[in-house]
């Protein structure tokens, strides 16, 4: 998360169109072939919608990377798309490659495109670049989520997240309807499942556009194994047989389709990879949390620049984001995020509380407020008891005074009673030291060659995480256990 205190204003440009994607895409009216014959140029009112929305929702992401893997993905993002039937002229079509940790790609109205960097640097290929991109675009040629909006209760980029949390996190409960409103704010998660059908007509649509494209249609099926791969290991390494949230994996059951994507491609190889190509492409770029926006170890969470420290309790799973952490278990949600603050912490509480009130219902406010300090740090906590229909549930919201006019807090939901499963949290916020800032380093994707010597198993020491080494190469490289590697190949590794 940066320093940020202003939410997007992308429900209001959005309104009416869902989220919904391999992870999130937005349907427009358009054509719905997959070939690039008798297509129209993208509307007019759909290039306005696009290009309000594309800078907030750039900025909701982290930014646009700068340099030669954004190039790289913007013309292959262009090629692809021309074939989608939205448009033939490359110019139609914005592509933006995102500063984001989360693992994710989607498309909105007016020819705009995104993938971001941590998805890119998953790929081993071209060809899996165009089929994700491809994928993207289907789901709007296609109006897929302009089907699936009949069934949501908030048709907003940023409101359809409440929408999941309701659904997927927190049950259709009162507690899952004031989880709406702590998780719409800005905290990257954008998913709202696709029907199977949906899923399986984008992901042939990205296969037609491979092979329209010259690419090999076999890389949609690789892609999305990887996925899966990554997902369960994630899953595996929270441990006590904590599951990935749907929310946090971003992409709904990848592992799935996955033979369904063998099989409309065919078994044989046809067409292009580019494998060395984009390996050149994805050398150098950041992988994993950006230390600007905080990292995510584990249960820990460290923000170099902002200078602080808390962790998350045993079993709960942290998704960062860029202007929120989010934090999910079996048996409570919270977020972690900043405010406008004007030297009172009570007021902050209080207008927190506010922000959760449902609209048109009365004003949600603390039963109970109290001033504490947390390791030096002046703090203040509220606690409302809110009826859930289906069970009560508690409301805390525990803010940090770090500076007159700078706060945070974290918003923290439970079952009534159980509230006090989120105190070691509270109470592990701590500064830390410019040394401890510093030591903060970023992670990279290298790529280097296989020398004599080498083997998988060192290939994977080499990784820069004291977990899983040997897990993450594997999934990295798209090669299983079996592997082996030849002099003069080309692999990712993790570094400092």
């Amino acid at each position: 998360m940066k320093n940020v205190t202003n939410r997007s204003k992308l429900a209001a440009m959005l309104s009416g169109a869902a989220v919904l994607g391999l992870t999130v895409s937005v349907a427009a009216p358009a054509q719905t072939t997959t070939t690039a014959a008798k297509v129209a140029s993208i509307s007019a009112k759909d290039k306005q919608m696009g290009a309000e929305a594309h800078p907030q929702l750039v900025a909701e992401f982290g930014g646009a990377m700068q340099g030669g893997a954004a190039n790289y993905a913007e013309t292959i993002g262009k090629n692809i798309a021309v074939h989608s039937g939205l448009s033939n002229a490359k110019g139609d079509f914005t592509v933006t490659l995102l500063n984001s940790s989360v693992n994710n790609a989607f498309a909105i109205p007016g020819g705009y495109i995104y993938v971001t960097r941590q998805l890119m640097a998953l790929m081993n290929n071209e060809a899996e670049l165009a089929g994700v991109l491809g994928h993207e675009v289907r789901h709007v040629s296609g109006r897929h989520s302009t089907k699936r909006q009949k069934a949501a209760t908030r048709n907003s980029i940023l409101g359809v997240l409440g929408t999941v949390l309701s659904g997927v996190l927190l049950g259709d409960s009162g507690l899952g309807k004031l989880g709406q409103q702590v998780f719409s704010q800005g905290s990257q998660m954008l998913t709202l499942k696709y029907s199977r059908g949906q899923e399986i007509d984008a992901d042939n649509g990205g296969i037609a556009m491979l092979k329209l494209a010259g690419y090999d249609p076999r890389a949609m099926s690789t892609v999305l194994a990887s996925l899966a791969n990554q997902n369960a290991l994630e899953a595996r390494l929270q441990g006590n047989n904590a599951q990935v949230p749907e929310w946090a994996s971003t992409h709904p059951d990848p592992k799935s389709r996955v033979a369904a994507a063998l099989a409309k491609a065919g078994g044989k190889a046809s067409g292009n990879l580019n494998r060395a190509t984009f390996l050149g492409a994805v050398d150098g770029m950041l992988y994993g949390d950006d230390p600007k926006q905080g990292v995510v170890e584990g249960r820990d969470f460290t923000h170099a620049d902002l200078r602080f420290y808390f962790q998350a309790p045993a079993g709960f799973y942290m998704v960062n984001g860029t202007q929120a952490v989010s934090i999910a278990g079996q048996s409570g949600k919270a977020q972690f995020t900043g405010a406008k603050f004007d030297g009172n912490l009570e007021t902050y509480v209080r207008a927190g509380f506010a922000a959760l009130t449902p609209q048109g219902q009365q004003q949600l406010a603390p039963t109970t407020l109290e001033r504490t300090t947390v390791n030096g740090i002046p703090a203040a906590v509220g606690k409302a008891t809110v009826n859930g229909g289906s069970g009560n549930v508690d409301v805390v919201i525990f803010a940090y005074e770090f500076a007159s006019d700078q706060a945070f807090h974290f918003v923290t939901i439970t079952q009534a009673g159980q509230g006090a499963l989120f105190n070691p949290m509270f109470a592990s916020m701590r500064r830390i030291s410019q040394a401890e800032a510093a030591a903060i380093k970023p992670r990279k994707v290298d790529v280097v060659t296989v020398k004599s010597g080498d083997t998988v198993q060192s290939l994977a020491a080499r990784m820069a995480y004291g977990d899983a080494k040997l897990d993450r190469f594997l999934i990295l490289n798209a090669l299983t256990a079996n592997s082996t590697v030849s002099v003069g190949d080309k692999v990712k590794i993790v570094t400092f």
